[in-house]
């Protein structure tokens, strides 16, 4: 049964996923990476730029929130089961 807290969880692991990205190691293989050479002028309407600069925000923006709601999360949890 879909919850509220089930959705919460839901949403934080996947948030937690686009933050442990690393754009050297998984990113740079599909060519997705900060210091990809691009021929030209990259398109700032292109599908794959605005990807990156989400991914690029989120890990910016949600960075102590989600530590926070980690910890919050866990410590609801261990007392709540």
């Amino acid at each position: 049964m879909l919850t509220l807290w089930n959705l919460f969880e839901a949403s934080l692991l996947c948030l937690n996923a686009v933050c442990v990205l690393h754009e050297e190691r998984f990113m740079q293989k599909m060519g997705w990476g900060a210091n990809t050479q691009n021929q030209g002028f990259e398109d700032q309407s292109s599908i794959k730029f605005q990807i990156l600069n989400l991914v690029r925000s989120i890990r910016t923006v949600t960075r102590i929130p989600l530590i926070i709601l980690n910890i919050l999360t866990i410590i609801f949890k261990l007392l709540l089961g």
